[in-house]
């Protein structure tokens, strides 16, 4: 079926004509510092933390972009929290 737009997954990996597979079951009041290990590393990162969430100014709005933090080199880079539920890019916690 059409899951929609989930972001920008260029940055973890190209996943080509793969359908993408939306069953980690995220919810967004429970993303902040939660942990997640990138299925395909990204440089030579694996493990990663969210630590920031961005809440839209309006007050009826919905969380759309976090940061997330590789552990090792705390480089951190803003992802559609949406691309967590992509199991074939994300696993929740550090595996």
């Amino acid at each position: 079926g059409n899951v929609g737009n989930v972001g920008n997954v260029g940055n973890v990996g190209n996943v080509g004509n793969v359908g993408i597979v939306l069953n980690n079951p995220v919810h967004p009041k429970k993303l902040l510092l939660s942990k997640w290990t990138a299925v395909r590393h990204v440089g030579k990162e694996k493990h990663f933390l969210v630590s920031k969430l961005y809440l839209p100014e309006d007050v009826g709005g919905k969380l759309e972009w976090i940061d997330i933090e590789a552990v090792y080199s705390q480089a951190s880079r803003r992802i559609a929290w949406r691309e967590l539920k992509d199991a074939a890019l994300w696993k929740r916690g550090w595996v």
